[in-house]
């Protein structure tokens, strides 16, 4: 058992309540200003203020929302299916509150004279309990679009479960090269493994597929597929309102603050302070309650990363999503488990100097880049029947281009009452003859 894990087990229930409050209120609150941040940031990059109004700087607009919401009247669609309908968000919000319960705050602290540690559990398994509340949260979203009656709500939903079972997989492939180096699954463990060098320096691919795959894992944009207000009026929960809705809401963000801290865990060295701050004072920054401070400072850049991409990037289309996942980040994440199991191996034989395997490494990568600019791109077989297109992009008229010649006129259909003259007086004004109609 870690020194964690001690500290943890000695834990008196009323420090256990008080870390439960605390991570509750945490994000709630975190919810609320990245909500406030979020309009803020994204205004000044369309150069528009934002909220402004509701308290300094707008700080207090989103709870104004959040309270708007919560007095707002509460409708449920005559199609809905009742009990499903209620529990729907319920199962959508509680996953994503449990997963925060693993990720470590701090290192050890005393707290009203108890010595424990800055986490709620810490489980020998515990990257597999934050992939478990995914793949539960989205139970969550998939009977929210069943449940409403409604189709719309129905194909949101059902994009979300693809969506979600297709960005998982890469996200748990990105955690093997970690946990190889790290030697376990204990969150507290890696974090412990990370106080001489951070893992997004070792291991670069498995960080940028994580960093992708969190994205389309919180249906975030560029890829909230799901939602997709566009063309899905507003996704799965559109039947939603009052509190229900605020629960999907608050699901989405709390979801975004522990992929975030996950992040920070798993590649950013966790409550480690960066470097050159860890070099003073012989590591004092590391000790303590400082260490707070640089987890909430990588986790809040993260959310920021989270901004980013939606104030910049256009929303992908289904099947670009779709080939990212599956055919992109899956094939390349196992190769990069095999490379990484070869060069693990061979250090430990140590078959391979460093020196050699910088070496080789960078004669790789130099025939990669030669391969990637010298080999010309193979030119698409043109078709027969293809409009040709001007320099701007536009379809043009072909060349041999001939014009059909226009049809004779059709006789004008006269009116009743002109064929009614017409019939009785006749082309030259004699007496039609009978039957003639």
């Amino acid at each position: 058992m870690t020194r964690t894990a001690e500290l943890l087990a000695d834990d008196p229930l009323w420090l256990i309540l008080l870390k439960v409050l605390v991570i509750f209120v945490f994000l709630v609150v975190m919810t609320l200003l990245t909500i406030w941040a979020e309009r803020r940031v994204i205004g000044r990059m369309q150069h528009r203020p934002g909220p402004n109004r509701a308290g300094p700087f707008g700080l207090l607009q989103s709870l104004a929302d959040g309270l708007k919401l919560a007095f707002k009247e509460d409708i449920r669609p005559v199609l809905a299916d009742k009990w499903v309908y209620f529990l729907a968000p319920v199962i959508s919000a509680t996953p994503a509150l449990v997963s925060f319960s693993v990720i470590p705050i701090g290192p050890e602290v005393t707290i009203f004279g108890e010595p424990t540690a800055l986490q709620l559990v810490d489980l020998p398994v515990g990257l597999l309990v934050v992939l478990a509340c995914a793949s539960i949260g989205v139970y969550g979203i998939v009977l929210a679009g069943w449940a409403s009656g409604s189709p719309y709500p129905l194909l949101g939903s059902l994009r979300s479960a693809a969506q979600v079972i297709s960005y998982e997989i890469a996200m748990g492939l990105s955690f093997v090269a970690v946990i190889m180096y790290a030697g376990t699954l204990s969150t507290s463990g890696i974090v412990e493994a990370q106080k001489d060098g951070w893992f997004f320096l070792l291991l670069p691919f498995s960080f940028l597929v994580y960093v992708v795959s969190m994205v389309g894992e919180t249906n975030r944009a560029p890829f909230d597929l799901p939602e997709a207000e566009s063309e899905l009026v507003g996704g799965f929960h559109t039947e939603y309102s009052s509190l229900k809705f605020a629960l999907f809401f608050l699901a989405e963000y709390i979801n975004m603050v522990t992929v975030s801290a996950l992040a920070t865990t798993l590649f950013l060295g966790g409550w480690h302070a960066p470097w050159p701050l860890s070099l003073i004072g012989d590591g004092v920054l590391n000790t303590g309650w400082w260490p707070v401070l640089w987890f909430l400072g990588k986790t809040v850049a993260f959310l920021f990363f989270f901004i980013w991409l939606r104030g910049t990037l256009p929303r992908l289309r289904y099947d670009q999503f779709m080939n990212l996942g599956w055919k992109f980040l899956v094939p390349l994440s196992l190769l990069w488990i095999i490379a990484v199991t070869v060069i693990r191996a061979l250090r430990n034989a140590e078959a391979v100097s460093s020196q050699q395997f910088l070496i080789g490494g960078g004669i790789v990568i130099a025939i990669l880049l030669a391969a990637t600019f010298l080999i010309p791109d193979r030119k698409p077989a043109k078709d027969a029947d293809e409009i040709p297109l001007a320099g701007s992009g536009y379809p043009v008229p072909p060349l041999d281009l001939q014009v059909p010649e226009t049809p004779p006129r059709r006789t004008p259909v006269h009116s009743g009452a002109d064929r009614t003259a017409g019939e009785v007086a006749g082309p030259e004004g004699e007496e039609a003859p009978h039957g003639n109609v």
